[in-house]
This record gives C-alpha cells, structure tokens and sequence, in this order.
C-alpha cells in the first residue's frame, strides 16, 4: 500500500522531484544540519502567534532565518479552527512543493517582495523522500498560508481538515482534500526532513559562492529556472 501511494503521487516526469524554497542566508544551516527543520522546531510557537516580519534564530550554533507569516483573516476561517490553531499547525511542518511550477511562484513572490534578497530551491528525489517519511507527511489541496484577495468567493475555508495524512491518500470522500496527483498543490512533513543529502539533486542559486562545499556539485545557476516558462 505504501509503495502503490508514493508510486501514483510520483507517477508523471514532472513529479519525479520535489521542491524546497528557503533564502541563501539558510543554506550553510541546512547543509550542516543535513537537516530541514519545522520553524517551531527551531523557535516554538504553540499558540500560532503571527511572525509579522523576519526573524533571525539560532539552531546548534547555525544561523535560521524564519519568513514572517502572512495575514488570515478570520473571513477565510473554518468555525473548527482558529486562526492560531491553523497558525500552529503550519509551523509544525517543513513545506515541499510537488512541481517546479508551483515553487516558482514563491520564487516569483518573494523575489518581488524583497528584491535585494537572494533565494534558492532545493530540488529533491521525490520517492525515497516520500517513502521514508511517509507517516509524518500531509497533502494539501490549497495554498495553505496564502490569504486569498477575496475571501468570501473561495470555495472552501481554512481548517486543520484540509491536511490529509498520506496513508489516507484516495480513501476520504472530502472536497476539502486532493483525490489526484495535479490536486496536490504541496507536501507538508512533521518536525524535520532528515538526511538531505540522500535525496538532494540540485541546489539552484544565482552563485555557486553560495553554495556549500558539500553540495558544490549540485549547484545549478538559479537563471536556469527564474524565467516563468523555463523547465529543468
């Protein structure tokens, strides 16, 4: 059963690989780590108060700079969830994305956002990723920290419900959860993504003076990929 579900969710080309998007600043952190950490690993945040901007941490030594939250508005809210509650639960999880398309577009936004930062995304080995974490790991159908424009024209609200558990991937009957792999809009894992460095294939960023030692070979410039139409 575990293999048949890692199996339909990696079946097409460009689902072969999975996505993380994280600031260069991050990177010798990671790499040292071996590690992708949960933010509330790194700084606990249990009632799901809002980071309103940046916040630089430390985690063995290294430092971790967590992204401010973006605003929800109780309008998007489910009645059985809280803002905070959702809040928390987002900050349990590393967030992964299924195609390259879907991490451009963080790519895009916080390029626009902070222009004078620099970014990259690491680009992973979806199935032994998914294989070996598989009980710790949530499918989403939605964009799950975004605050969409108009929040009375959405179709669904905000509810720790839309996190489906891998292991239950096709058996629950729910609109609010994907059914097919082009629903899964990302892949959230509990806690940690441990031993990188055995599913890592690329670490995209403009220089490769950014990129630590260990993971030098794996550099690609991240112009192969910033344009909207380009494909790896």
């Amino acid at each position: 059963m575990k293999t048949e579900v890692v199996q339909q969710i990696t079946n097409k080309p460009e689902r072969k690989s999975l996505y993380h998007f994280t600031r260069v600043v991050n990177l010798p952190s990671i790499a040292d780590l071996d590690t992708l950490f949960a933010s509330h690993v790194i700084h606990p945040n249990p009632e799901g108060e809002r980071r309103t901007e940046k916040e630089v941490h430390l985690k063995n030594g290294n430092e971790v700079i967590l992204n401010a939250h973006l605003k929800i508005s109780t309008e998007m809210m489910d009645p059985d969830t809280t803002v905070g509650q959702f809040r928390s639960f987002l900050d349990q999880h590393v967030f992964l994305w299924p195609t390259l398309r879907l991490c451009k577009q963080m790519l895009h936004m916080y390029s626009r956002r902070e222009p004078c930062e620099k970014f990259a995304i690491l680009q992973f080995d979806a199935y032994p990723l998914l294989f070996d974490h598989f009980d710790q790991i949530y499918l989403s159908k939605y964009d799950a920290g975004s605050m969409p424009r108009y929040p009375k024209r959405t179709s669904y609200r905000k509810t720790i419900r839309m996190f489906l558990p891998l292991d239950e991937y096709r058996k629950r009957v729910d609109s609010l959860v994907p059914r097919i792999p082009s629903q899964i809009h990302e892949i959230m894992i509990h806690n940690s993504v441990l031993s990188l460095h055995s599913y890592l294939q690329a670490v995209y960023c403009a220089e490769i003076s950014d990129v630590p030692k260990s993971w030098a070979p794996l550099h690609r410039p991240l112009r192969y990929i910033e344009s909207p139409t380009a494909q790896v």
